[in-house]
């Protein structure tokens, strides 16, 4: 079995559950060493006082924050021993929130947390049912290695996971790093629109991570294969040419159309296990299941003010809704701004 990486209590109101934290994912990377060309000699790194060009011991190095080029404020290992948070034993829930508004940039690594003992199961999995059924993440603070970390507790169907939270200051802001971004008020043509909707509905699979490879990994194994018996080794085809906007609604079109066929010929993929009906059309178990993955959506398309709602992204609906003091804004979902914001427009 694992080692907990971390134990203390976790605290939910005035229950106290004695808990552990373990690793939730591993690395699979493909390791390499670095070598010295036309030998087998291991190139390793160094610490070198950049002036001199000799190694410095470890014991002679501190750390020094730079004011400008060439001056330092020199801190010493034991003053910034003396200001860290410590070890702390607590992850203490301070409150709960809907797990749709943490958007997915927020989260870092992933750890599963387990109760200390088999005396405790009764209140972890209280703990871990209500989480569930409440679709909420409790918000907590944690220390590990010296380092404070904001935290979100939520449950899985068999386990209650924690994730670590990057800090709102540590989440860039999109336009400040990504060139060339749209317009914000832009809007999409909305036929154009629609058949990239009926182009993900015809697209959309069950999720099953054990479905998905990492076919990187592979191939550079393939290749240290190859080159350990000599044989010449083949790159990857190039990357497709990118859609042209004067034909982008001609290459939406084909694509739906070749989802389909796909779906006709491979009998709708993983989810096609079934019996064949009459008339050879494959019956899964579920009414109209095999015709909805290939068939336009049933729904009418939104007019008026409501199509004009339903293109816009999160951010967009929030503006709006802030311009027209929407209540309670900034707990609602993508849906819930958009009704919203309808009600206020038919009342108008």
């Amino acid at each position: 079995m694992a080692r907990p990486i971390w134990t203390g209590v976790l605290t939910f109101g005035l229950v106290t559950l004695p808990v552990a934290l373990y690793t939730a994912t591993e690395d699979h990377t493909v390791h390499f060493h670095q070598l010295q060309r036309g030998t087998s000699d291991r190139v390793r790194n160094k610490r070198v006082n950049e002036r001199t060009g000799k190694e410095v011991a470890a014991d002679r190095i501190v750390k020094g924050y730079e004011l400008e080029e060439g001056e330092y404020v020199v801190v010493e290992p034991e003053e910034l021993e003396e200001i860290s948070p410590g070890r702390s034993k607590v992850i203490d829930l301070a409150g709960f929130v809907d797990l749709r508004q943490v958007e997915p940039v927020y989260f870092g690594r992933t750890y599963y947390v387990g109760p200390r003992g088999t005396e405790y199961g009764k209140v972890y999995e209280l703990m871990r049912a209500a989480l569930d059924r409440s679709e909420k993440a409790g918000i907590a603070t944690l220390t590990l290695r010296g380092k404070e970390y904001l935290t979100a507790l939520r449950a899985q169907p068999d386990v209650l996971v924690l994730h670590t939270l990057h800090w709102a200051d540590e989440v860039r802001d999109p336009g400040d790093v990504v060139p060339e971004l749209p317009e914000r008020r832009a809007k999409p043509d909305g036929k154009e629109l629609r058949t990239a909707e009926r182009l993900i509905d015809a697209l959309t699979i069950g999720w099953d991570p054990r479905d998905q490879h990492d076919t990187y990994e592979e191939r550079v194994k393939r290749l240290v294969a190859a080159r350990r018996e000599g044989e010449e080794v083949v790159g990857e085809p190039e990357p497709p040419e990118s859609t042209s906007v004067i034909d982008l609604m001609e290459v939406l079109s084909r694509s739906v159309e070749q989802s389909r066929s796909r779906g006709r010929e491979g009998g709708g993929g993983k989810q096609g296990g079934g019996k064949r009906g009459r008339g050879g059309k494959q019956d899964t178990g579920r009414k109209g299941a095999f015709r909805r993955k290939t068939a336009p959506r049933k729904t009418a398309p939104r007019r008026g003010r409501s199509e004009d709602l339903a293109s816009l992204s999160k951010a967009e609906l929030y503006e709006r809704a802030t311009a027209a003091g929407v209540p309670g804004r900034s707990k609602m979902t993508r849906d819930q701004l958009i009704e919203a914001l309808g009600r206020q427009g038919a009342a108008a």
